[in-house]
């Protein structure tokens, strides 16, 4: 074996070896990140001369591709169902590493430990167990630095490093990727997010977009953002699920034509004056507020990642993913705008896999607004200002989600409640991971978003938000009493008020529908009530849609609350859909078959949503 593989062989012990295994605080299986199941304490070098393992191509993105399927070969002389390969970067860590602790870390190792990207099992190879030899393909995308792939027995619990690959790495590994749209602060902006390693000192991030069609374009500078472990709140990330985040840059599009079809591409005006390009796309500009036309919102939580490669266990993990994804990205014409409502990437303080979910959700969200909401995954993290007390965000505490997306949040990201305005919708996005109860800056924030829809030009008024605040028959809810998120329904009196058609959550791993309810009592009764509405409601209809890929869970058992008219234990979507001021579809579409699992309509006159119901009107009025 040569210097190199016997130096990256160093390395990679010295990484694996400062890791330090991973306590999990979530105990349902579904809260598992499978990369903390390896207990990289316990790795040892056994290096194996008569084991070997080469990755190819060399090069990845020769084109200009920020991903690539890369062959790997193994072969060592003892198989067994405990080896297997681990795909590891940086491929050298002689650069950027040393003793220095992180503030207020006590327990600060050397280095920087760092887990696996991802990993499989050498039995993925039907004939490795009896031959010792195999290939598999792994999925690699561009995450700014070099790779190597390690080749390990013991299985997770005691990890012996065998063998160590070439590196390989993409043509330029700064090169602007996986661009994402969301809605900007006003309704005719659209922001434009996108990662790079370039710095804002190498090189200056723009955006060049025109009309579709048109020759003149113009270009828009972007802003630049990064964080560092000190950003972060706790283990694994700020040890080894860190991972240099690179650098995330937004550019604001503005004073966009309602409806008009635009082109555009990303990129980094480097000091010799060449340009690294991004991919390029196109978009459609928002319609104008209460503009009566076609308008089609999907909306859903607790995705994950998914993994065309079959690595890192993901099935178990996230097994609807993929499949979502998949649907969505078939499904781009028939929608204009989406809304992801927490829990995006579970990286639980895997920092990789969030440059592996917008590489994930990049044809889509690239295409379309892909908006999103906070959730436990993302920002849970005791003692750090949140509502919750947990540890679900393991580490993270908002930062990675609050900085690889733009949300127009009033305040600042941190605070992640805000209002979009698509065409005759109007979207109030919650945070419940922030106190939302009255007298709360988040409640005050709310009764005024509410309270901006013009319900003569915008009659669909929508809440969103990740916990269930509304109407759940979740198992653990049940379990609690509350068939809610606790302290929930404080809420209950605004969307009276302000009478909110319709409120859609995630967190719960299954689908739910509720009647039009206030205070547990249905507002519409009768035998249609189920499919169809007209007139006034009286109250809001609550969804729980938490179907985006995470592991389904089971409702409460016993006879149904009388509130609850349609479940559905699949991976699905919800899709609103509006073409005049009168009528809403509504629909829960199945993520394998694309078919339509539950919907109704409410179709209704102006003067039905100005109508007084219980406690919507101030008690003094004559209406009342």
């Amino acid at each position: 074996m040569g210097a190199q593989p016997l130096l990256t062989a160093a390395v990679l012990l010295m990484m694996v070896a400062a890791a330090a295994a991973i306590s999990v605080e979530d105990a349902a299986p579904d809260n598992i990140q499978p990369l903390s199941t390896l207990n990289l304490a316990a790795a040892k070098v056994t290096m194996d001369s008569a084991s070997a393992i080469h990755a190819s191509p060399d090069v990845l993105g020769k084109d200009g591709e920020d991903s690539a399927w890369v062959t790997v070969n193994f072969t060592t002389p003892s198989p067994s169902s405990d080896h297997w390969i681990g795909l590891f970067s940086p491929a050298d860590f002689s650069s950027g590493i040393g003793s220095t602790k992180v503030a207020g870390q006590q327990d600060a190792l050397p280095g920087l430990p760092m887990a696996p990207i991802k990993y499989k099992f050498g039995n993925c190879e039907p004939d490795f167990l009896s031959t010792g030899s195999g290939n598999t393909s792994f999925l690699v995308i561009n995450q700014r630095y070099d790779y190597t792939f390690g080749l390990f027995s013991g299985g997770k619990d005691n990890p012996k490093l065998l063998a160590v690959s070439n590196k390989i790495s993409f043509a330029n590994p700064k090169a602007p990727v996986f661009p994402r749209l969301s809605q900007g602060k006003e309704w005719n902006e659209m922001a434009v997010t996108w990662t790079s390693g370039y710095n804002i000192g190498e090189a200056y991030p723009f955006v060049e977009w025109r009309i579709k069609g048109e020759e003149t374009s113009k270009r828009t500078p972007a802003g630049t953002l990064t964080f560092t472990q000190s950003h972060l709140c706790g283990n694994p990330a700020r040890g080894q699920g860190y991972r240099d985040p690179g650098f995330i840059h937004t550019a604001f599009l503005k004073d966009l034509w309602p409806n008009r079809e635009y082109s555009y591409q990303i990129g980094h005006e480097l000091q010799d004056g060449t340009v690294a390009w991004g991919k390029s796309s196109t978009f459609r500009a928002s319609p104008f507020p209460g503009q009566a036309s076609l308008q089609r919102v999907v909306i859903f939580g607790d995705m994950g990642l998914g993994a065309k490669d079959g690595s890192s266990e993901l099935e178990g993990f996230q097994p609807g993913a993929q499949v979502t994804t998949d649907r969505l990205i078939k499904d781009l014409p028939n929608y204009d705008a989406v809304f992801h409502i927490g829990d995006l990437s579970y990286a639980n303080g895997f920092l990789a896999q969030w440059d592996q979910f917008t590489a994930q959700v990049e044809p889509i969200a690239s295409k379309v607004p892909y908006n999103v909401a906070s959730g436990n995954h993302e920002r849970t993290f005791m003692d750090t200002g949140g509502f919750y007390n947990g540890n679900d965000s393991h580490g993270e505490c908002g930062v990675p989600a609050e900085t690889y997306f733009y949300v127009p949040a009033p305040a600042h990201r941190g605070k992640f409640w805000y209002a979009a305005d698509y065409g005759m919708f109007h979207f109030c996005v919650g945070d419940t991971e922030h106190d939302w109860r009255p007298g709360s800056e988040q409640h005050a924030f709310l009764d005024s978003c509410f309270a901006g829809a013009d319900r003569k030009h915008q009659p669909w008024l929508v809440f969103l938000a990740h916990r269930p605040l509304g109407y759940s028959s979740n198992d653990f809810y049940e379990q609690e009493g509350s068939f809610s998120e606790p302290m929930g329904r404080t809420l209950q009196p605004l969307w009276q008020k302000h009478r909110v058609d319709l409120a859609v959550y995630g967190h719960v791993h299954n689908y739910e529908r509720t009647c039009p309810v206030y205070e547990n009592t249905c507002t519409v009764k009768g035998k249609d009530a189920q499919s169809s509405y007209s007139g006034a409601l009286g109250g809001t209809i609550h969804v729980v849609a938490g179907t985006g890929g995470a592991k389904l869970r089971t409702y409460a058992g016993g006879a149904w609350p009388q509130w609850s008219v349609a479940r559905n234990e699949s991976f699905g979507y919800v899709k609103l859909t509006a073409s005049d001021h009168s009528t809403m579809r509504f629909e829960f579409i199945h993520s394998d078959d694309g078919a339509v699992h539950d919907a109704f309509n409410i179709t209704r006159d102006y003067r039905d949503v100005m109508a007084c119901a219980v406690d919507s009107c101030a008690p003094h009025t004559l209406a009342n």
